[in-house]
Protein backbone atom coordinates (compact mmCIF):
# COMPACT_ATOMS: atom_id res chain seq x y z
CA UNK A 1 0.00 0.00 0.00
CA UNK A 2 1.22 3.54 -0.93
CA UNK A 3 2.09 5.62 1.90
CA UNK A 4 0.25 8.83 2.93
CA UNK A 5 1.94 11.68 3.23
CA UNK A 6 2.30 12.67 7.20
CA UNK A 7 1.89 16.08 6.73
CA UNK A 8 -1.78 16.78 7.60
CA UNK A 9 -3.98 20.11 6.61
CA UNK A 10 -4.30 22.76 9.28
CA UNK A 11 -6.43 25.01 6.42
CA UNK A 12 -8.32 25.07 3.58
CA UNK A 13 -8.77 27.64 0.54
CA UNK A 14 -12.23 28.07 -0.53
CA UNK A 15 -12.46 28.91 -4.31
CA UNK A 16 -15.55 29.80 -4.19
CA UNK A 17 -17.98 30.14 -7.56
CA UNK A 18 -16.34 31.56 -10.82
CA UNK A 19 -17.48 35.38 -11.89
CA UNK A 20 -15.93 38.07 -14.24
CA UNK A 21 -13.70 39.98 -12.06
CA UNK A 22 -15.70 43.32 -12.90
CA UNK A 23 -19.11 42.26 -10.96
CA UNK A 24 -16.84 41.70 -8.07
CA UNK A 25 -18.22 44.61 -5.85
CA UNK A 26 -21.70 44.03 -7.52
CA UNK A 27 -21.42 40.14 -6.64
CA UNK A 28 -20.83 41.27 -2.61
CA UNK A 29 -23.37 44.01 -2.59
CA UNK A 30 -25.95 41.63 -4.08
CA UNK A 31 -24.98 38.96 -1.68
CA UNK A 32 -24.74 41.29 1.15
CA UNK A 33 -28.00 43.17 0.82
CA UNK A 34 -29.57 39.23 0.63
CA UNK A 35 -27.56 38.35 3.72
CA UNK A 36 -29.35 41.37 5.32
CA UNK A 37 -32.74 41.17 4.09
CA UNK A 38 -32.33 37.63 4.88
CA UNK A 39 -31.68 38.29 8.41
CA UNK A 40 -34.41 41.23 8.92
CA UNK A 41 -37.20 39.28 7.00
CA UNK A 42 -36.80 36.23 9.30
CA UNK A 43 -36.76 38.38 12.22
CA UNK A 44 -39.66 40.11 11.64
CA UNK A 45 -41.41 36.47 11.20
CA UNK A 46 -39.94 34.90 14.10
CA UNK A 47 -41.09 38.38 16.30
CA UNK A 48 -44.22 38.44 15.04
CA UNK A 49 -45.32 34.94 15.63
CA UNK A 50 -44.01 35.22 19.25
CA UNK A 51 -45.54 38.34 19.53
CA UNK A 52 -49.14 37.69 18.08
CA UNK A 53 -51.50 36.06 20.29
CA UNK A 54 -53.57 34.74 17.68
CA UNK A 55 -50.08 33.20 15.92
CA UNK A 56 -47.28 31.98 18.42
CA UNK A 57 -50.65 29.35 20.31
CA UNK A 58 -51.15 27.45 16.63
CA UNK A 59 -48.67 24.90 15.45
CA UNK A 60 -48.16 26.00 12.37
CA UNK A 61 -46.87 29.10 13.21
CA UNK A 62 -44.75 27.56 15.81
CA UNK A 63 -43.33 25.58 12.99
CA UNK A 64 -43.21 28.94 10.42
CA UNK A 65 -40.85 30.35 13.43
CA UNK A 66 -38.52 27.60 14.25
CA UNK A 67 -38.32 27.60 10.06
CA UNK A 68 -37.28 31.11 10.43
CA UNK A 69 -34.27 30.24 13.11
CA UNK A 70 -32.87 27.31 10.89
CA UNK A 71 -32.91 30.07 7.99
CA UNK A 72 -31.05 32.40 9.26
CA UNK A 73 -28.66 29.82 10.67
CA UNK A 74 -28.08 28.79 7.46
CA UNK A 75 -27.46 32.26 6.17
CA UNK A 76 -25.03 33.14 8.84
CA UNK A 77 -22.98 29.84 8.50
CA UNK A 78 -22.83 30.22 4.32
CA UNK A 79 -23.21 33.77 2.86
CA UNK A 80 -20.54 35.86 4.79
CA UNK A 81 -17.89 32.97 3.58
CA UNK A 82 -19.28 33.05 0.15
CA UNK A 83 -18.77 37.18 0.33
CA UNK A 84 -15.48 37.29 1.14
CA UNK A 85 -14.83 35.32 -2.19
CA UNK A 86 -15.78 38.73 -3.86
CA UNK A 87 -12.78 40.34 -1.61
CA UNK A 88 -8.86 40.35 -2.87
CA UNK A 89 -6.58 37.75 -1.62
CA UNK A 90 -7.04 34.37 -0.20
CA UNK A 91 -9.67 33.48 2.58
CA UNK A 92 -8.12 30.56 4.40
CA UNK A 93 -10.74 28.77 6.63
CA UNK A 94 -9.44 26.76 9.55
CA UNK A 95 -9.51 23.36 9.17
CA UNK A 96 -11.71 22.98 12.38
CA UNK A 97 -13.80 25.86 10.85
CA UNK A 98 -14.16 23.82 8.02
CA UNK A 99 -15.81 20.94 9.98
CA UNK A 100 -18.16 23.28 12.24
CA UNK A 101 -19.47 24.50 8.78
CA UNK A 102 -19.64 21.46 7.35
CA UNK A 103 -21.47 19.91 10.82
CA UNK A 104 -23.92 22.98 11.43
CA UNK A 105 -25.10 23.38 7.29
CA UNK A 106 -25.76 19.87 7.79
CA UNK A 107 -27.59 19.96 10.95
CA UNK A 108 -29.72 22.72 10.12
CA UNK A 109 -29.90 21.66 6.75
CA UNK A 110 -31.51 18.07 7.60
CA UNK A 111 -33.59 19.71 10.81
CA UNK A 112 -35.27 21.96 7.69
CA UNK A 113 -36.35 18.54 5.54
CA UNK A 114 -38.04 17.52 8.91
CA UNK A 115 -39.66 20.78 9.50
CA UNK A 116 -41.04 20.58 6.04
CA UNK A 117 -42.67 17.34 6.56
CA UNK A 118 -43.85 18.46 10.02
CA UNK A 119 -45.42 21.39 7.89
CA UNK A 120 -47.02 19.23 5.74
CA UNK A 121 -48.74 16.82 8.10
CA UNK A 122 -50.45 20.01 9.96
CA UNK A 123 -51.50 20.88 7.12
CA UNK A 124 -52.92 17.32 6.35
CA UNK A 125 -54.72 17.35 9.75
CA UNK A 126 -56.49 20.86 9.68
CA UNK A 127 -57.56 20.55 6.02
CA UNK A 128 -58.51 16.37 6.08
CA UNK A 129 -59.32 16.15 10.02
CA UNK A 130 -60.40 19.46 10.95
CA UNK A 131 -62.76 18.46 13.71
CA UNK A 132 -59.78 15.95 15.34
CA UNK A 133 -57.44 18.70 14.62
CA UNK A 134 -57.14 20.47 18.29
CA UNK A 135 -56.59 16.68 19.88
CA UNK A 136 -54.35 15.66 17.08
CA UNK A 137 -51.58 18.35 16.88
CA UNK A 138 -51.71 20.89 19.62
CA UNK A 139 -48.98 22.95 21.26
CA UNK A 140 -47.52 20.71 23.58
CA UNK A 141 -47.15 18.06 21.17
CA UNK A 142 -45.64 20.47 18.08
CA UNK A 143 -43.22 21.47 20.36
CA UNK A 144 -42.20 17.71 21.19
CA UNK A 145 -42.05 16.83 17.30
CA UNK A 146 -39.94 20.07 16.25
CA UNK A 147 -37.81 19.26 19.47
CA UNK A 148 -37.33 16.04 17.93
CA UNK A 149 -36.32 17.36 14.41
CA UNK A 150 -33.72 19.41 16.23
CA UNK A 151 -32.27 16.21 17.64
CA UNK A 152 -32.53 13.86 14.51
CA UNK A 153 -30.88 16.75 12.67
CA UNK A 154 -27.76 16.83 15.12
CA UNK A 155 -27.24 13.19 14.90
CA UNK A 156 -27.49 13.37 11.07
CA UNK A 157 -25.18 16.79 10.71
CA UNK A 158 -22.36 14.75 13.43
CA UNK A 159 -22.53 11.59 11.34
CA UNK A 160 -21.60 13.60 8.06
CA UNK A 161 -19.25 15.18 9.37
CA UNK A 162 -17.36 12.27 11.43
CA UNK A 163 -17.62 10.31 8.52
CA UNK A 164 -16.10 12.84 6.12
CA UNK A 165 -13.05 14.24 8.28
CA UNK A 166 -12.17 11.00 9.72
CA UNK A 167 -9.96 10.75 6.48
CA UNK A 168 -6.33 12.04 6.27
CA UNK A 169 -5.80 15.68 4.43
CA UNK A 170 -2.46 15.72 3.33
CA UNK A 171 -2.37 16.80 -0.54
CA UNK A 172 -3.87 20.04 -2.39
CA UNK A 173 -5.94 22.31 0.40
CA UNK A 174 -7.61 24.18 -2.17
CA UNK A 175 -11.72 23.12 -1.70
CA UNK A 176 -13.39 23.97 -5.23
CA UNK A 177 -16.85 25.26 -3.35
CA UNK A 178 -17.84 28.33 -2.39
CA UNK A 179 -18.38 26.51 1.76
CA UNK A 180 -16.61 23.44 3.13
CA UNK A 181 -19.39 20.74 1.79
CA UNK A 182 -19.37 16.93 1.39
CA UNK A 183 -18.32 16.29 -2.23
CA UNK A 184 -15.96 19.25 -2.38
CA UNK A 185 -14.18 18.20 0.75
CA UNK A 186 -13.28 14.62 -0.10
CA UNK A 187 -12.05 15.30 -3.50
CA UNK A 188 -9.08 16.62 -1.53
CA UNK A 189 -9.01 13.39 0.77
CA UNK A 190 -5.59 11.06 0.93
CA UNK A 191 -7.65 7.72 1.42
CA UNK A 192 -10.45 6.16 -0.94
CA UNK A 193 -13.84 7.69 -0.63
CA UNK A 194 -15.88 4.86 -1.82
CA UNK A 195 -17.50 4.20 1.55
CA UNK A 196 -17.91 7.80 2.57
CA UNK A 197 -19.93 7.92 -0.98
CA UNK A 198 -22.05 5.23 -0.71
CA UNK A 199 -23.04 6.60 2.49
CA UNK A 200 -23.20 9.95 2.04
CA UNK A 201 -25.38 8.96 -0.75
CA UNK A 202 -28.08 6.54 1.52
CA UNK A 203 -28.27 8.76 4.47
CA UNK A 204 -29.01 12.35 2.69
CA UNK A 205 -31.09 9.81 -0.07
CA UNK A 206 -33.08 8.16 2.71
CA UNK A 207 -33.76 11.47 5.08
CA UNK A 208 -34.72 13.58 1.12
CA UNK A 209 -36.30 10.68 -0.32
CA UNK A 210 -38.40 9.33 2.73
CA UNK A 211 -39.71 13.25 3.85
CA UNK A 212 -40.50 14.18 0.10
CA UNK A 213 -42.67 11.23 0.29
CA UNK A 214 -44.71 12.06 2.99
CA UNK A 215 -44.80 15.64 1.98
CA UNK A 216 -46.42 14.34 -1.52
CA UNK A 217 -48.61 12.20 0.30
CA UNK A 218 -49.61 14.83 2.60
CA UNK A 219 -50.29 16.76 -0.48
CA UNK A 220 -52.07 14.47 -2.63
CA UNK A 221 -54.95 13.97 0.01
CA UNK A 222 -54.88 17.42 0.72
CA UNK A 223 -56.04 18.15 -2.57
CA UNK A 224 -58.52 15.46 -2.76
CA UNK A 225 -60.24 17.06 0.48
CA UNK A 226 -59.95 20.58 -1.71
CA UNK A 227 -61.57 19.47 -4.63
CA UNK A 228 -64.82 17.95 -2.20
CA UNK A 229 -64.81 22.03 -1.06
CA UNK A 230 -67.72 22.96 -2.51
CA UNK A 231 -67.75 26.68 -2.27
CA UNK A 232 -65.20 28.94 -4.70
CA UNK A 233 -64.08 31.18 -1.84
CA UNK A 234 -63.31 27.96 0.68
CA UNK A 235 -60.88 25.95 -2.33
CA UNK A 236 -59.15 29.46 -2.91
CA UNK A 237 -58.41 29.49 0.92
CA UNK A 238 -56.94 25.87 1.59
CA UNK A 239 -55.05 26.67 -1.66
CA UNK A 240 -53.87 29.72 -0.47
CA UNK A 241 -52.95 27.94 3.19
CA UNK A 242 -50.72 25.40 1.57
CA UNK A 243 -49.30 27.20 -1.63
CA UNK A 244 -46.48 29.31 0.02
CA UNK A 245 -45.35 25.61 1.47
CA UNK A 246 -45.58 23.69 -1.90
CA UNK A 247 -43.40 26.83 -3.27
CA UNK A 248 -41.10 26.19 -1.10
CA UNK A 249 -40.30 22.90 -0.84
CA UNK A 250 -40.02 22.33 -4.46
CA UNK A 251 -37.53 25.27 -4.33
CA UNK A 252 -35.50 23.79 -2.07
CA UNK A 253 -36.07 19.66 -2.59
CA UNK A 254 -34.97 20.13 -6.18
CA UNK A 255 -31.38 21.58 -6.05
CA UNK A 256 -30.59 19.40 -3.37
CA UNK A 257 -31.78 16.35 -4.92
CA UNK A 258 -29.64 17.93 -7.79
CA UNK A 259 -26.29 18.12 -5.79
CA UNK A 260 -26.22 14.59 -3.49
CA UNK A 261 -28.23 12.07 -5.23
CA UNK A 262 -26.66 11.88 -9.18
CA UNK A 263 -23.13 10.53 -9.47
CA UNK A 264 -20.40 12.86 -8.29
CA UNK A 265 -19.29 14.90 -11.15
CA UNK A 266 -17.75 18.36 -10.77
CA UNK A 267 -20.05 20.22 -12.83
CA UNK A 268 -19.83 24.15 -12.05
CA UNK A 269 -23.87 23.44 -12.13
CA UNK A 270 -23.67 22.22 -8.30
CA UNK A 271 -22.19 25.88 -7.21
CA UNK A 272 -25.44 27.17 -8.45
CA UNK A 273 -27.69 24.74 -7.48
CA UNK A 274 -26.54 25.17 -3.70
CA UNK A 275 -27.37 28.60 -3.67
CA UNK A 276 -30.48 28.30 -3.42
CA UNK A 277 -30.49 25.78 -0.08
CA UNK A 278 -27.95 28.03 1.09
CA UNK A 279 -28.83 32.34 0.60
CA UNK A 280 -32.06 32.13 -1.91
CA UNK A 281 -34.72 29.93 0.01
CA UNK A 282 -33.73 31.54 3.62
CA UNK A 283 -34.47 34.76 1.42
CA UNK A 284 -37.35 33.87 -0.29
CA UNK A 285 -39.20 32.30 2.81
CA UNK A 286 -40.49 35.16 4.28
CA UNK A 287 -41.25 37.23 1.39
CA UNK A 288 -43.48 33.63 0.45
CA UNK A 289 -44.72 33.01 3.64
CA UNK A 290 -46.00 37.06 3.73
CA UNK A 291 -47.12 37.58 0.63
CA UNK A 292 -49.36 34.28 0.48
CA UNK A 293 -50.63 33.48 3.55
CA UNK A 294 -53.23 36.10 5.01
CA UNK A 295 -53.11 35.23 8.63
CA UNK A 296 -49.25 36.73 8.28
CA UNK A 297 -50.19 39.74 6.80
CA UNK A 298 -52.76 40.52 9.47
CA UNK A 299 -50.72 40.04 12.07
CA UNK A 300 -47.58 42.47 10.62
CA UNK A 301 -50.43 45.15 10.63
CA UNK A 302 -51.12 44.30 14.20
CA UNK A 303 -47.63 43.99 14.84
CA UNK A 304 -46.99 47.48 12.93
CA UNK A 305 -50.45 49.54 13.87
CA UNK A 306 -49.74 48.71 17.52
CA UNK A 307 -52.67 47.07 19.77
CA UNK A 308 -55.01 49.09 18.44
CA UNK A 309 -55.57 47.83 14.79
CA UNK A 310 -58.47 46.10 14.27
CA UNK A 311 -58.20 42.56 13.18
CA UNK A 312 -59.97 41.72 9.89
CA UNK A 313 -62.45 38.62 9.96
Amino acid sequence: MERINSTLLTEFILTGIPYPPQLRTFLFGFFLLIYILTQLGNLLILITVCVDPQLHARPMYIFLGVLSIIDMGISSIIVPRLMMNFTLGLKPIPFGGCIAQLYFYHFLGSTQCFLYTLMAYDRYLAICRPLRYPMLMNVKLSTLLVAGAWVAGSLHGALQAILTFRLPYCGPNQVDYFFCDIPAVLRLACADTSVNELVTFVDIGVVVASCFSLILLSYIQIVQAILRIRTADGRRRAFSTCGAHVTIVTVYYVPCAFIYLRPETGSPLDGAAALFPTAITPFLNPLIYTLRNQEVKLALKRLIGGPGTKTEV
